[in-house]
């Protein structure tokens, strides 16, 4: 495993095959694995694969546009535009929209975001087991009450925290450089 920590690489591009759902469930049993305070398991996934991707990715375009990040007109380039980001989306073979309940009380709502980010990180390295790649992304439209609404959840209930993008790496990236830890780290012992 500790291997898997440092040979763990964000995938950009998939291959077009899917990943065997007794796979995807095995990436995911792993992940609930996690520290979770008072065993409250937050985290709670929403997998959209073949027919069900579309759906997902019109409803994030519909957000791009409101956010203003793609324009709403009809133009030839606009549409190209929309129709390649479409394009680019329903390629990933799963996306896996992961979300927690919102708790009132402020640290309880940390503590059960720091729990799914734990979730999510044992998932990038159970997959990465699995020879399976994935892109953790944190968006725009995650932040969009009616992106939130159009796939099913209540934006003042519930927090989208990531989108993960999963398949079989087309091409995995070189590691990138770490800084030494002696650099961040301060002990003090007195």
């Amino acid at each position: 495993m500790l291997q898997t920590i440092k040979e763990r690489r964000s995938i950009h591009l998939f291959k077009e095959k899917e990943v065997e759902e007794t796979i995807l469930r095995e990436i995911f049993t792993y992940a609930s694995w996690a520290p979770t305070h008072y065993m409250k398991e937050p985290w709670n996934i929403k997998l959209y694969q073949e027919e069900g991707k579309k759906p997902f990715v019109e409803a994030i375009i519909r957000s791009y546009q409101r956010l203003g990040m793609i324009k709403s007109s009809e133009d030839e380039k606009t549409i190209k535009s929309i129709r390649s980001i479409e394009n680019f989306l329903l390629q990933i073979p799963h996306h896996a929209l992961i979300y927690l309940p919102i708790e009132e009380d402020p640290v309880r709502s940390e503590e059960e975001y720091a729990a799914v980010c734990a979730f999510i990180q044992n998932a990038q390295l159970a997959a990465w087991e699995f020879k399976v790649g994935m892109l953790w992304t944190i968006t725009p439209y995650m932040h969009d009450p009616e992106f939130a609404r159009d796939i099913g959840l209540d934006y003042y209930r519930e927090k989208i925290a990531a989108v993960l993008q999963i398949g079989y790496p087309e091409k995995i990236p070189k590691p990138k450089k770490r800084t030494a830890i002696a650099e961040m780290l301060e002990i003090i012992k007195n």
